[in-house]
């Protein structure tokens, strides 16, 4: 079996993107291999600075013979009475320069037609690879290309150089403009010049002899395991994002970990203002104790085997002091006044232009956030005071220069004024959670804060007809709508979104023309978010609605009985009781007369409807203990008592009687039936 190298020679290749080109490289010649029929056993890809590249391992020489059916006309028009061709049939046989005795019979649904079967030869792979790799290259993810010189090719950086080869043996062809060959390039300082590839099998090691390593996940191992023993050394922890590490994966051909140092007395700033400059702006790795506080370490990752690296790490510790010295100066220059001073700065800033300042948003986050304590016992007059101060960093330089450290300078201020650990705390916590899976916040006053925020931006943006269409959410609303909901929810919060979104509306005053109808909107669209909340934890869609169906107000009332209806589904009776709820809400809801609640005993007539009406009775007297305690998952287990005695009454009884008393009883019957299911969730709704 045959081994296939391609190899694309450019300029240096977007670091951001190179893992996303190399996979999507592998993945379009897998589909085009796959679409035209050609084995092979394995890719293997390949990404470095200035190259993508693949090993087709294990291909096959050509493609496989098949055979084409050609269809021609109807077999009655394609022959006369005498079994001759007709001037039809004549046409299709010359057409593909067959006789009579080729021609064979398709039968198909519509009828008979006569027909041909082709053997179509199979294509020499090599012929069809130039075709492939070029197709693939041109449906890359690139959003802007670009051409080098004169050359009417694009690609997203200039291309150098092209290696196809099949074994030993180059491919003619011609790729993004280049005649392939076996010649590549070795590390741009190490090993400038051009290298012969003699075997396809032997392109690693070629590179490597020339400092190359080009499988970007080894050069990856070899970044992590680099910047581990320099971590563990001075006894530290490295921070590795996952997004840096790749970045800095693909600057890299021979990654060489160096570790450096930087002046302790940097570290009085807030480190997150540090790490921030450091991993942005210089792609450094820095290094924590095992507390998470920084240490006056960070570690680099240098793309050259230097003959002095103490050298490189001077020059790097050089290249980063001005960096932190910047971040020093905006922490000190905003320490000149406390942080309640910058809120006549807040006073000027816009919010948003029809609802006013950012001071003006405090001030109503502040009242909400008083509310929102006095509900969940925390101090209000801490609530409202962080609220306050809340967005006082925004007038910041050290926000100003770093946007990503709001609410996490506020904090460092607020302690360094003096402020009470709650508030101070308060005011990083109020963004929190910043993302899908990011934790909420810690105390009870950060709690009310981030709430206060987005409910007040919800109703606000909502007041003005800013609604989100598709995709388009410029003020992130759904994701403050999800916030709101994991909160309440996940810390147990027994607090309805009507009274809080009406408290927020209240805080508007006559910014907002129409209250009524921005307060149906805002409840519409929050309680929307419940489907993409739990579709994302695995529950069923019919789940939702079914809970949905009670119009509940309190999240975390909506969440228990989310997870009650889930453990009733495992539950053997649950598709029978699902299916005979149906048959309940459909029959209450055509009836033609007022349904009455109450059963009169002495008119049950039937042992089936008897027995139900006993079940019903005892589970009425079970479910009002779990009722009072909101135990929705016992209420339902309890319920699943009644499947027997109500397929027995569907089975036995006519519900729809000529006699009127019978009919209102039995509908009465049914109707306690719907209720007892009703405190929990609408069972009717869900599909098998």
């Amino acid at each position: 079996m045959t081994t296939i190298l391609f190899e694309l020679g450019t300029e240096e290749l977007p670091p951001k993107s190179l893992k996303t080109l190399r996979d999507a490289l592998t993945d379009n010649v897998k589909a085009a291999l796959d679409s035209q029929n050609i084995a092979y056993e394995a890719i293997k890809p390949f990404a470095a600075p200035r190259r993508l590249a693949l090993q087709i391992i294990g291909i096959s020489d050509k493609q496989p013979d098949r055979t084409e059916q050609k269809r021609g006309p109807a077999v009655k028009a394609a022959f006369d009475s005498d079994g001759n061709l007709t001037k039809a049939g004549l046409g299709f046989a010359s057409g593909l320069g067959i006789t009579k005795d080729d021609i064979i019979t398709i039968s198909t649904d519509k009828g008979d037609y006569i027909g041909y079967e082709l053997t179509v030869q199979g294509k020499p792979v090599t012929e069809l690879l130039p075709a492939i790799f070029q197709k693939a290259l041109d449906d890359l993810p690139i959003a802007k290309r670009m051409r080098s010189g004169a050359s009417k090719e694009e690609f997203v950086r200039p291309v150098q150089w092209v290696v196809l080869m099949a074994d030993s043996t180059v491919i003619d062809a011609t790729i993004q403009g280049h005649m392939a060959g076996n010649l590549t390039r070795g590390h741009r300082f190490h090993a400038p010049d051009f290298v012969s590839i003699a075997h396809a099998d032997e392109y690693e090691a070629v590179l490597q002899n020339a400092k190359v390593i080009a499988d970007f996940d080894q050069r990856q191992a070899a970044i992590k395991e680099q910047v581990a023993k320099l971590s563990d050394e001075v006894g530290a922890v490295a921070i590795v994002p996952d997004e840096l590490l790749d970045e800095v994966t693909a600057l890299v051909d021979l990654p060489v970990a160096l570790r450096a140092s930087f002046e302790e007395r940097f570290l009085a700033v807030p480190q997150e203002a540090l790490i921030s400059t450091m991993q942005a702006d210089q792609k450094y790795f820095c290094l924590t104790d095992k507390d998470g506080k920084l240490l006056p370490y960070f570690v680099f990752i240098s793309n050259i085997e230097s003959k002095d690296p103490s050298q490189v790490i001077l020059g790097n510790e050089k290249v980063v002091r001005p960096r932190l010295s910047d971040a020093e100066f905006f922490f000190l220059q905003d320490q000149k006044q406390p942080l309640f001073a910058l809120t006549e700065n807040l006073k000027n800033r816009i919010f948003q232009d029809k609802l006013g300042t950012i001071w003006e948003k405090s001030e109503r986050i502040a009242t909400l956030s008083a509310f929102i304590a006095t509900q969940i016992g925390a101090n209000t007059e801490e609530a409202t005071r962080a609220a306050l101060l809340s967005k006082c960093d925004l007038a910041s330089t050290l926000v100003g220069e770093f946007p990503e450290l709001q609410g996490v300078a506020g904090t460092y201020y607020a302690r360094l004024n003096g402020e009470a650990k709650g508030v101070a705390d308060a005011i990083e916590e109020q963004y929190l959670p910043k993302f899908a899976g990011d934790k909420l916040p810690a105390t009870d006053i950060g709690t009310a804060l981030a709430l206060a925020d987005r409910i007040d931006t919800l109703v606000g943006i909502f007041g003005i007809g800013e609604i989100p269409t598709g995709s388009k959410d410029p003020f992130s609303l759904r994701r403050a709508s999800i916030g709101v909901l994991r909160i309440l929810i996940e810390k147990r919060l027994n607090l309805g979104l009507s009274e809080l979104i009406q408290h927020a509306l209240s805080g508007y005053g006559d910014k907002l023309s129409d209250a009524a109808k921005t307060f149906d909107e805002v409840m519409e669209f929050i309680n929307a978010r419940y489907r993409a909340m739990y579709s994302e934890q695995g529950v069923a869609v019919d789940t939702i609605q079914a809970v949905q169906a009670m119009g509940i107000d309190v999240p975390m009332d909506f969440d228990d009985r989310i997870r009650a209806v889930q453990v009733f589904r495992s539950l053997p009776q649950a598709g029978v009781l699902a299916e005979n709820n149906k048959r309940v809400a459909n029959i209450l809801a055509k009836a033609d007369v007022a349904v009455s609640d109450t059963v009169d005993e002495a008119v049950l007539v039937e042992a089936a409807e008897k027995a139900l009406f006993d079940a019903v009775k005892s589970a009425q007297a079970a479910v009002l203990p779990l009722q009072a305690a909101a135990d929705y998952q016992a209420i339902l287990t309890t319920l699943a008592s009644l499947s027997e005695p109500l397929t027995a009454f569907f089975d036995g009884v006519m519900v729809n009687s000529d006699d009127a008393k019978l009919k209102a009883n039995r509908l009465a019957l049914l109707q306690q039936v719907r209720n007892l299911f009703m405190l929990v969730a609408d069972i009717s709704l869900l599909q098998g």
